[in-house]
């Protein structure tokens, strides 16, 4: 049965589903436009074509929205055991690392999951730290060009400049891991 959905949304609905169709989720993004489609008259096949997904799918979506509305699109949490060794990681990364730079030893991954072994108890794997962190604490990049390299020492795209990039008189073969 092809055709043209008989789904309906309200105003506040399609502000909502516009809203997260904006998300950084790309499956809640994608379960909104896929509704938003819907409502514009798209078909199902015309969707599971544009995301790469099945027409048993989209009809998923849609039933999901009809039956619980936006919430039925937005992601979850899949149960399991709560994050035992990353929370414990980072109740003593976090204040760690929140101290002022100038007054901080040097941390790497190694001496983070001795100092995080000595005082929880818990054994973190080089990854698991890395990927909780990711999480919760903000990029380097961000903080590299505040603390870091000067604006008119860097190079193009917001990389730091190599030293051989930065002393005059230099060919362009020399800093070609900055300009590629």
């Amino acid at each position: 049965m092809t055709g043209r959905s008989p789904l309906s949304a309200t105003e506040d609905q399609r502000i909502a589903l516009t809203a997260l169709a904006g998300s950084r989720d790309r499956g809640e993004a994608d379960r909104a436009r896929a509704v938003l489609l819907t409502l514009a008259g798209w078909t199902s096949p015309r969707i599971a074509e544009a995301f790469g997904v099945r027409e048993d799918t989209v009809r998923l979506w849609r039933s999901d929205f009809v039956r619980e509305g936006i919430a039925a699109l937005r992601a979850s949490v899949a149960p399991g055991p709560a994050p035992v060794k990353s929370e414990a990681a980072l109740r003593v990364a976090l204040p760690l690392l929140a101290e002022p730079v100038a007054d901080r030893p040097n941390w790497t991954m190694s001496r983070l999951r001795s100092e995080i072994e000595a005082r929880e108890g818990v054994r973190v794997s080089r990854s698991q730290l890395a990927k909780a962190l990711h999480k919760k604490v903000p990029l380097a990049a961000a903080t590299a060009h505040a603390e870091g390299t000067p604006s008119w020492r860097r190079g193009r795209a917001g990389r730091a400049a190599s030293a051989a990039a930065q002393t005059a008189g230099r060919s362009r073969r020399h800093c070609s891991p900055v300009w590629r």
